[in-house]
């Protein structure tokens, strides 16, 4: 098992909504996560800079790196682009964080 983090940004103003959204979570996209090896996914806000972190255990076999080209997944992009920060295909601006503590 691998713990991944990266970090995102949220428009202004949009927090509520966010989490609305996350707290909704479709099903469909829920188990695609779940089917792609992602477990104990988590995704904290930084209110000072309008940053997103999010901290997800990915198993040895994941299939995560081919979510983005799954429909379902390109749905919820769409679905969030107008409240957060994205690439032109709204996939999120995201950036990968690199670990430098940890304990179990």
């Amino acid at each position: 098992m691998k713990r991944v983090a990266f970090k995102m940004k949220l428009k202004p103003g949009f927090l509520v909504e966010y989490k609305k959204r996350h707290d909704e979570i479709w099903p469909e996209l829920s188990r695609k996560l779940s089917e792609a090896g992602i477990t104990d996914y988590s995704i904290f806000f930084d209110e000072e800079s309008n940053s997103l972190f999010a901290v997800q255990k990915q198993s040895e076999n994941s299939t995560a790196d081919l979510l983005p080209q799954t429909e379902i997944v390109r749905k919820w992009w769409k679905f969030m682009a107008e409240i957060m920060e994205t690439n032109p295909d709204n996939s999120p601006l995201s950036l990968p964080l690199i670990e430098v503590f940890h304990q179990d």
